[in-house]
């Protein structure tokens, strides 16, 4: 990283350069803050507020893509307080050891860099599921709340909407998983649990899989049809759009897609045949997806 480091006392200046340096990091050292004004962009600052006749708020500012720590000799206002409130991350009081002033750059460098990806996250997410309906009302949803589509990205739109609309951390699991019920019992009781793959579990699972989200906040969500359970359960149905989603559709999503979208347009023996199926069978997958055809 280059890191300037803005300090009257030279001495002080070269030993904490010379400790960074050979961590890896380039170092600038500067004895008074103009000096250091429009170098252009840094990683890091270390800015003294020992410098008499300095205002350092205008250095935090023009800093503010940086990480900013302020070292000081004592806490006041001026030399903490405000240069705080313009941007600066931290502070170090001296005399301090190099290896609390690494650990204090490491940490806001390692959330500034999560901070960035979450963003991106975000952004992608938003992107993702821009075409999506948003038909969930948070404020009529009760949890655990189970979702089932034949289309996954229904459910995860459904869901990372709630967490942000509820300001939630959420932790995603899925069924598939091994360790996957022993993280459900682990997780947070303020973090939203995204549990996907509810149809993989055997009847004989089913039950302690219950119980143990009956105390959890929880969205689960399966791609076949929900039976035989007592929380909530939203069904979602349109699949109009499903082609338009951007994925290949699985088998059976296809049969799905075609058998509600032209069984008005097209007779049941001319629909079986395009499918390859027999009539019993196109039947058979009605009432597996339960789908009704309009008379």
């Amino acid at each position: 990283m280059r890191i300037l480091i803005i300090e009257n006392e030279v001495y002080l200046a070269q030993s904490i350069a010379t400790k960074l340096s050979e961590l890896g990091h380039v170092c600038e050292m500067y004895t008074s803050a103009k000096e250091a004004m429009g170098v252009g962009e840094c990683d890091v600052v270390l800015l003294s507020t020992n410098i008499n006749g300095q205002d350092f708020v205008p250095v935090v500012e023009a800093f503010s893509n940086s990480i900013v720590i302020l070292m000081v000799s004592y806490i006041s206002n001026d030399t903490v307080s405000k240069p705080l409130s313009a941007g600066a991350k931290d502070y170090i009081l001296k005399p301090f050891m190099i290896e609390e002033l690494v650990r204090k750059i490491n940490h806001y460098q390692s959330f500034d860099e999560l901070k960035k990806r979450s963003e991106a996250y975000e952004k992608y997410l938003q992107y993702s599921f821009s075409s999506f309906v948003d038909s969930l009302d948070p404020q009529s949803v009760s949890l655990p709340l189970f979702i089932s589509s034949s289309y996954q990205k229904y459910a995860d739109a459904m869901a990372f909407r709630y967490a942000k609309s509820k300001n939630m951390p959420i932790c995603f699991i899925s069924l598939n998983e091994p360790k996957a019920m022993q993280d459900i019992e682990n997780s947070a009781t303020n973090t939203l649990l995204y549990i996907t793959d509810f149809g993989v579990l055997k009847k004989s699972e089913r039950k302690p899989f219950l119980e143990l989200i009956a105390s959890k906040k929880a969205i689960v969500s399966s791609n076949d049809k929900i039976e035989d359970v007592e929380y909530e359960t939203l069904e979602i149905k349109n699949d109009s759009n499903a082609f338009n989603q951007g994925e290949i559709l699985s088998i059976e999503d296809y049969v799905k897609f075609i058998v509600i979208n032209y069984q008005q347009k097209l007779p049941d023996t001319e629909l079986a045949k395009k499918l390859g199926i027999s009539r019993k069978s196109l039947w058979e997958k009605r009432k597996k997806y339960d789908i009704l055809k309009k008379k």
